[in-house]
């Protein structure tokens, strides 16, 4: 019984931004269950390689290049995504950018492509998997914040209004789609090793040793540190959760 809480196989799992960092960690976890993926993201190569990682776990992967801000492109992936794998049952929205600067240095192009990105490809997506789902009988979406959710930065204006939204946004996913049996839960990870936070190391003075005094595990987390959480979310284990943000920071948000 226990196992087949977590069982995923026969399932299909559409992963943005899924070639690399948190995405990558997760979809690893998600075919570690059994679920076929659908890599998507802009860089073609890099969601090639990280499709042959994928499939090297025994499951079906398939990479698609895809803008996930543009309406066309979300609907002929999701097109492409039933046409090759023959349904969708998990969306994780992963996809995400950071331009660091205060709010009086931000141009409004910046701060337009981080909402973009980080906010409105998530309600593209859903929107465009929703019929998907419900035909399947049901699904989930796990859609991707960020500590910043919760608190402020000085250097972080349109990320932290992005991932702020992302919460709100899964509630009313959360509420609008329960009767079609579909659960939306968020998570919010804390401090990452991965290439987004190597820059910001480089960026912010200070960080890394403020990162682990505040942090109980006393460890930058690690892309493997989202298989559990993405399986949880993805698989039966879940059907009675839904609207939830669930902080994977090894204390952080903890800490005073």
């Amino acid at each position: 019984m226990t196992t087949k809480l977590f069982d995923l196989k026969g399932k299909v799992a559409i992963v943005t931004g899924g070639n690399g960092g948190i995405g990558l960690g997760m979809a690893r976890g998600l075919a570690d269950a059994g679920a076929d993926i659908a890599v998507v993201g802009r860089n073609a190569a890099k969601s090639k390689e990280a499709a042959a990682d994928l499939a090297s776990r025994g499951v079906t992967a398939i990479a698609i290049e895809t803008d996930v801000t543009d309406k066309g492109a979300v609907a002929a992936m999701t097109d492409r995504v039933i046409r090759e794998l023959g349904r969708i049952d998990i969306l994780v929205n992963n996809a995400g950018i950071n331009i660091r600067k205060p709010p009086h240095q931000l141009e409004i192009s910046e701060w337009d492509s981080v909402i973009s990105t980080n906010l409105t490809s998530a309600f593209l997506c859903s929107k465009a998997v929703h019929p998907a789902m419900k035909q399947a009988g049901g699904g989930k979406i796990i859609n991707i914040g960020s500590m910043m959710s919760i608190f402020g930065a000085s250097f972080t204006p349109a990320y932290a209004a992005s991932k702020g939204g992302i919460v709100q946004f899964t509630r009313s996913c959360a509420c609008a789609w329960a009767a079609d049996n579909i659960q939306a839960n968020a998570i919010l990870p804390g401090w990452i090793d991965t290439d987004l936070t190597k820059r910001a190391r480089k960026e912010v003075d200070g960080l890394h040793e403020r990162v682990l005094v505040r942090t109980p595990a006393a460890r930058w987390g690690a892309i493997g540190d989202f298989a559990g959480i993405a399986v949880f979310l993805a698989s039966p284990a879940s059907d009675f959760l839904t609207g939830t943000a669930i902080p994977v920071d090894g204390g952080f948000s903890i800490q005073g």
